[in-house]
């Protein structure tokens, strides 16, 4: 059952994701084209709720869809299985929100 809702909660995070890959590309393209530097970028972003809000929330997507992915991987390559599993699986759910959100408060928040 838990392989069951694990395999749904990836598939739901992907789904969630998609949108905010598209506008972060479209962003992108968008800012490299008209020539942006990174410190008019940052002048955009910092103090934005809207950026605040749209990456946070891509981040948190983003922890729950890898962190699954390295269960997985680990399960298959590296054989792990049981409560050592779960340990990494959520260390790295942690560890990729925590990076992501210090991400995304260095490039929303103003300093």
């Amino acid at each position: 059952m838990l392989d069951l809702r694990l395999y749904l909660a990836q598939r739901i995070s992907a789904m969630i994701m998609v949108p905010f890959v598209i506008t972060h590309l479209a962003v992108m393209i968008y800012a490299i084209q008209g020539g942006l530097s990174a410190a008019e970028i940052l002048a955009r972003t910092q103090g934005s709720l809207f950026w605040f809000l749209f990456y946070g929330m891509f981040v948190a997507a983003v922890s729950v869809h890898a962190a699954i992915g390295v269960r997985v991987v680990l399960s298959e390559v590296a054989g792990l299985r049981g409560l050592a599993l779960t340990l990494v699986a959520t260390a790295a759910f942690f560890l990729f929100l925590l990076l992501g959100a210090s991400a995304v408060i260095a490039v929303t928040v103003a300093p």
